[in-house]
C-alpha cells in the first residue's frame, strides 16, 4: 500500500509541481531557465553562426523544440516520475533494511560544504554518464534508442534534446545508485542539472568560441561565487560592491589566462561534438568517439577523443539516415522492434 500511495502521490505532486513553474516564475524555476538557456544560445546562433550557410530554423529544428518540453516536463508527468519515487523508495528500503544505513541521514557528504557536494556530485554523475552514452553506442539495443539523437542532420543548440524518453530511463536508473549514496538533494541536482544543461545546448550550438573566453566565462562564474559567498565558499566578509565587482573581474581574467589553454581538454565543445555525431566513424572506432557530455577528460584519458580537422561542415548522422522516421510518434516507438 505504501508503494500504491507513492505512486499516486507522484503523479499528483508532479502535476502540481508543473502547474506551478508554468504560472509562478522565481530563479530556481526549472521551466523558465530552460525556455532562457535556449533563447540564449539561439541569439548567439543568429548573431555569430558557426556554419553561415546553415538556416536559423534548420532541418527539424521545431521537432527537436517539442522535444525539449517532452523530455523534460511531458514524459516526466505521463510514466517516469511515479515510477522513478517507487524505484528509490524500494531502494532505500532495502538498503536500510540489510544494512541499517539511511542513505539520506548518515551519508558522510552532509558534512561536507555545499560547493563540495556539488563539485563531487557533478563529477561522479559525469563520469557516470560518460561511460552509460558509451555503452548506448556498443549496445546493438540501446544504439537502436540512441539513434534518435544520432539523427541530427544539421546541428544546432536544440539536438541537445532531441533523444529518445527510453535514455532516460536508462541514465537515471544507471547514475540513480551512486547520486543516491552521495546523498545529493534536488536541489543539489538542480544546480548540477542547470550547469549540464547549459554546456550541453553549447556542444550543439551552431557556434564556435576560442578557449580564452570560455576560460572566461569558467572564471567568472568562480569569481561570482567567491563574491556573492555562495554554496558555503565564504572567502570574503563583508565585501562592497567594488571589490565583488573586481573579484568578479579577477576570475575572468584569471580564467582566460590559466584555463583557456586547456578548455579543450576540460570541457566538451562544439569543435568536438560535432565529430561524435559524424556521419562516418574512425576504422578503429566504429562504436564512436567524443563521448563526452560536459567534461571532455574522459575521451583524453580513455583514448576516444578525435578531432581531426575543422569539422563544421561534415555530414552527420550514421548510415541509411535517408530511411530514418522523422515524425515524434516513429521515433517515440523506434528501437522496439527490428527494421
Amino acid at each position: 500500500m505504501d508503494y500504491l500511495n507513492t505512486f499516486v502521490n507522484s503523479y499528483a505532486g508532479y502535476a502540481n509541481y508543473l502547474w506551478q513553474e508554468f504560472t509562478h516564475p522565481h530563479w530556481g524555476n526549472y521551466f523558465y531557465w530552460l525556455i532562457a538557456v535556449s533563447a540564449f544560445f539561439f541569439m548567439l546562433e543568429i548573431l555569430a553562426p558557426w556554419r553561415k550557410g546553415q538556416p536559423r530554423f534548420r532541418k527539424d529544428f521545431w521537432l527537436d523544440f517539442f522535444y525539449m518540453f517532452f523530455n523534460f516536463f511531458l514524459f516526466s508527468l505521463v510514466a517516469y516520475q511515479a515510477v522513478s519515487d517507487v524505484v528509490v523508495k524500494f531502494f532505500n528500503d532495502t538498503i536500510l533494511s540489510f544494512s541499517g544505513f539511511d542513505l539520506q541521514r548518515s551519508n558522510p557528504m552532509n558534512q561536507f560544504p555545499f560547493w563540495a557536494v556539488l563539485l563531487i556530485g557533478f563529477v561522479v554523475r559525469d563520469f557516470v554518464q560518460w561511460w552509460t552514452h558509451r555503452l548506448l553506442h556498443r549496445s546493438k539495443f540501446l544504439w537502436e534508442f540512441h539513434k534518435i539523437h544520432h539523427s541530427v542532420e544539421e546541428m544546432g543548440f536544440a539536438a541537445h534534446l532531441r533523444f529518445h524518453w527510453m535514455e532516460t530511463i536508462i541514465y537515471r536508473t544507471i547514475e540513480y545508485l551512486p547520486l543516491a549514496l552521495l546523498g545529493l538533494g534536488l536541489y543539489d541536482f538542480f544546480i548540477i542539472h542547470l550547469f549540464t544543461l547549459s554546456v550541453g545546448h553549447y556542444n550543439h550550438s551552431n557556434i564556435t568560441v576560442p578557449g580564452r573566453v570560455t576560460g572566461g566565462v569558467i572564471g567568472g562564474l568562480i569569481g561570482l561565487v567567491i563574491a556573492i559567498s555562495g554554496f558555503d565558499v565564504n572567502l570574503l566578509s563583508s565585501p562592497s560592491i567594488l571589490t565583488q565587482f573586481g573579484v568578479v573581474a579577477g576570475g575572468i581574467a584569471a580564467g582566460s589566462m590559466l584555463l583557456g589553454p586547456f578548455m579543450k581538454y576540460i570541457f566538451n565543445s562544439p569543435e568536438m561534438h560535432i565529430w561524435h555525431h559524424a556521419y562516418e566513424m574512425p576504422e578503429d572506432r566504429q562504436y564512436g568517439i567524443n563521448f563526452g557530455l560536459t567534461l571532455a577528460i574522459w575521451d583524453y584519458f580513455f583514448k576516444t577523443a578525435r578531432i581531426p580537422f575543422n569539422g563544421k561542415d561534415i555530414r552527420l548522422g550514421f548510415p541509411k539516415i535517408e530511411q530514418f522516421p522523422h515524425s515524434f510518434v516513429k521515433q517515440a516507438f523506434f528501437g522496439f522492434k527490428k527494421e
